[in-house]
């Protein structure tokens, strides 16, 4: 018996430690590299650097605020909160409100009919396009001149409609989607990620910001908040919305977790394995999932990684071999070192540290 309940109190411990984070150790190790990288960051070598959380198996090993901020500071990660339309589209799946990321997007928005520049291309067009910013549409931030740049819609009251009129992309610059890895062209496009909500809030048939309360904040104690709205009162699944880096990295370690927290199945382990698999080629050494950049980070050793990521070098990370979860958010906006800075963090400093203690 005593064989038994011992056994019984392990298994408890094991799935506790395993589903939740424990800031509790925070700060108390003394690990050299992460304690120099302290110093640099502390010296403004990184410029705007805000915040830098590290967890290691759901252990909180260093948690640092910077340049003013302290841990109730709410931080805007710009488009790092895309992937919220991940994780909620994951869940609007599980519970039964869509049935597969494979949906058509028009099936639940026949209420946006009929659009302009018509094409038979268009009805085609699933969720999954949308996840993965390789749709038919001709939307790119990264292109002034694209007629679905970002800054042309902020100006759109209607903001779904916005993406939905637009032409059918000519594939003038690459390969066609037929000819590139996974078979998809990627683009990134901000008006998609924002049609996820329009999307959720019809499939639901309720409000999304209550759907997102209660089945996904809730659940993992997430309280303060600033969300951001399109227009027409939707979530902004293109980005913004503020919370803490607490509650950043506990978005993030229930995608180690495999969608479970403090035992209960959040989001199912099917989702999180599709969301983080390559699905589309942005460049080279970078894929890209649901909403969610998949690269390999590491100084000697590179080890693969995904991670939610907004200008001014936001990230928050996963790195699966190594159990590994870290935020770093910053408000190095419109600087061209952003990413370049936190990448280094990541590969000089954070990497070889957790390396050190894998064993």
């Amino acid at each position: 018996m005593k064989y038994i309940l011992t056994i019984v109190v392990c298994f408890l411990c094991v799935l506790h430690s395993s589903a939740q984070l424990n800031f509790s150790k925070a700060n108390k190790s003394n690990i050299p590299l992460l304690n120099k990288m302290d110093s640099i960051v502390s010296s403004g070598k990184y410029e705007r650097i805000t915040s830098i959380l590290i967890a290691k198996d759901g252990n909180v090993l260093f948690e640092k605020y910077y340049n003013e901020n302290d841990v109730n500071s709410k931080h805007n990660t710009r488009s790092a909160t895309k992937t919220m339309a991940t994780l909620l589209t994951g869940i609007a799946i599980d519970k039964g409100y869509i049935t597969s990321e494979n949906d058509k997007v028009f099936d639940y928005l026949r209420h946006k009919l009929p659009v302009k520049n018509p094409d038979k291309r268009k009805e085609k067009i699933t969720i999954e396009d949308l996840l993965t910013m390789s749709s038919v549409l001709e939307c790119s931030d990264w292109n002034h001149y694209s007629r679905g740049n970002e800054e042309r819609m902020y100006i759109i009251e209607d903001w779904a409609k916005f993406y939905l009129d637009l032409p059918v992309f000519s594939y003038p610059y690459g390969p066609k989607p037929e000819k590139q890895p996974y078979g998809r062209a990627f683009s990134y496009c901000s008006a998609g990620a924002a049609l996820m909500a329009e999307i959720l809030q019809s499939a639901i048939k309720s409000d999304l910001t209550k759907f997102a309360k209660k089945h996904l904040f809730e659940p993992l104690a997430i309280k303060d908040y600033t969300l951001h709205y399109t227009p027409h009162k939707i979530l902004n699944t293109a980005g913004g919305s503020e919370y803490r880096s607490r509650d950043f990295l506990k978005l993030i370690q229930l995608c180690i977790n495999k969608g479970q927290w403090n035992g209960k199945q959040i989001i199912s382990s099917s989702w999180i394995e599709k969301a983080t698999t390559p699905k589309a080629n942005v460049r080279k050494n970078t894929d890209y999932g649901y909403l969610l950049w998949l690269k390999s980070f590491g100084k000697n050793k590179k080890y693969k990684s995904y991670s939610m990521s907004g200008t001014g070098g936001n990230k928050v990370l996963a790195c699966p071999e190594l159990n590994m979860s870290v935020v770093i958010t910053t408000t190095n906006y419109s600087n061209r070192d952003a990413h370049f800075y936190t990448d280094e963090i990541i590969n000089e400093f954070i990497i070889p540290a957790i390396e050190e203690l894998k064993d």
